[in-house]
């Protein structure tokens, strides 16, 4: 299917926030081990996840690796597996420098402040990373996120904290599945504010049911009033196995119409677009590091749910979406030993053509656009060959802008960003998908 089939088809067809997607990855015939898949992998610049997968509510549009409310001896177990590979780590891969430092979930705040400062203090001692001098950011919910956490963030060192509002209007977030008060909203961004990170990010959700363009417009009204530093506008998806996956709606344009809405309201009001997704306020400082560089460079993926790339292998926990298949990993990760850790059973090789097409990917849909002389360095080969039809199909409808060093998506590019990612998976990736049994 070519690419203007592709947008007739859908604005939506799925997030491409890296490739290959999870639901490529398989079992492997032999576990491999951690020393032998990064023994060639450079420890520089390393880009370290770690992944809670519980929060205090499943929403109703989350397709995440997270169940709500577990049991206290489930996050206590997962606690001490968690510091059993921290130490597996470390007796495999040795000193590893780390360019950024990401804690995501589900929920971290979920946890009590001592058990954050636990974590914390396990990554800090063991793995060396100094959250006061990589720049580290954090995911919390308006719920779970209280004074005594934020104030050990900041003595910490966070620079980064994002919050998921997605609605100031409680009727729109109970629709998304998400019942959650104003007043909890309100007092956590109160709190996050006057504690001075150096980056706060709100999540916006649009296409919900009974949303307006006039109460988007109240929301927008909300967050611009707050003025954070960064803004997410996330268009509502409904997945199988998630909550609202059982309704069926053809709100495409609906969800176009809301968005450009907002993406307008955002940049004529001194937010800056850098993705589809993504807004920056003009004045705002840069999270990632400046030597990192997530199309070259490795991630190393803590916690269970979590995925980790080295350049030919990108490897996690099984996947899964439904609350008894999560729960049934989730308790294979607390169970496993410190030996368990330094093995991989599940994942992808990259050959020499995904590793290309990865890197094709990520340079558009992450906003940074494409290095003309960066990849010919990386690969020894032309972007301009490897990538013909593609680039052409795309220049053709206008959604790139192609200088004498970049390739990067213009402004309608960027608004497709959700049809030119999938689009541009290989064949082979897309077949595997499809046999993917979604549990």
């Amino acid at each position: 299917m070519n690419l203007n089939e592709y947008i007739n088809q859908s604005y939506y067809h799925s997030y491409a926030y890296s490739y290959p997607h999870k639901m490529a990855y398989r079992t492997f015939d032999k576990p491999l081990t951690l020393k032998d898949v990064w023994k060639e992998e450079s420890k520089r610049n390393v880009f370290l996840y770690l992944h809670l997968p519980f929060c205090e509510m499943r929403c109703g549009f989350c397709n995440l690796f997270t169940i709500a409310n577990p049991k206290s001896d489930m996050h206590q177990a997962f606690l001490s597996a968690f510091s059993r590979q921290v130490k597996a780590i470390k007796e495999e891969l040795g000193d590893i420098h780390f360019a950024n430092f990401a804690f995501g979930g589900g929920t971290p705040s979920y946890l009590s402040a001592d058990e954050l400062n636990v974590v914390l203090s396990t990554l800090n001692s063991s793995l060396a990373l100094n959250t006061h001098t990589v720049n580290s950011a954090i995911e919390v919910s308006p719920k779970t996120i209280t004074s005594d956490k934020i104030q050990l963030l900041k003595e910490n060192g966070f620079f980064r904290v994002s919050m998921g509002v997605q609605s100031f209007i409680e009727e729109e977030v109970k629709a998304m599945g998400r019942p959650q008060k104003v007043e909890e909203v309100t007092r956590a961004i109160r709190d996050l504010k006057e504690a001075n990170f150096p980056l706060l990010n709100l999540d916006l959700i649009y296409g919900t049911e009974n949303q307006t363009s006039e109460s988007w417009q109240y929301t927008l009204d909300q967050m611009l009033e707050v003025n954070p530093e960064e803004v997410f506008l996330y268009p509502l998806y409904v997945r199988p196995l998630t909550g609202l996956g059982l309704k069926e709606k053809e709100w495409d344009d609906f969800r176009m119409k809301l968005y450009l809405q907002a993406r307008d309201f955002l940049m004529e009001n001194g937010y800056e677009q850098v993705t589809m997704r993504q807004f920056k306020r003009k004045d705002a400082p840069s999270f990632a590091h400046k030597d990192y560089k997530s199309q070259e460079n490795a991630m190393l993926s803590l916690g269970v749910g979590a995925r980790s790339y080295t350049k030919k292998l990108h490897y996690s926990s099984d996947y899964a979406v439904g609350r008894s298949s999560i729960k049934n990993i989730i308790n294979h990760y607390n169970t496993s030993s410190k030996e368990d850790f330094k093995k991989i059973n599940y994942g992808i090789q990259l050959n020499l053509e995904e590793e290309k097409r990865r890197y094709f990917i990520k340079s558009f849909c992450e906003g940074t656009g494409l290095s003309i002389k960066a990849y010919q360095n990386y690969f020894h080969s032309s972007v301009f060959e490897d990538f013909k039809s593609e680039i052409d199909e795309m220049n053709a409808l206008q959604l790139i802008d192609i200088t004498s060093t970049s390739i990067k998506l213009n402004l309608k590019g960027r608004t497709l960003e959700d049809v030119i990612g999938p689009w541009l998976y290989s064949d082979a990736i897309k077949a595997s998908i499809q046999k993917f049994e979604l549990v």
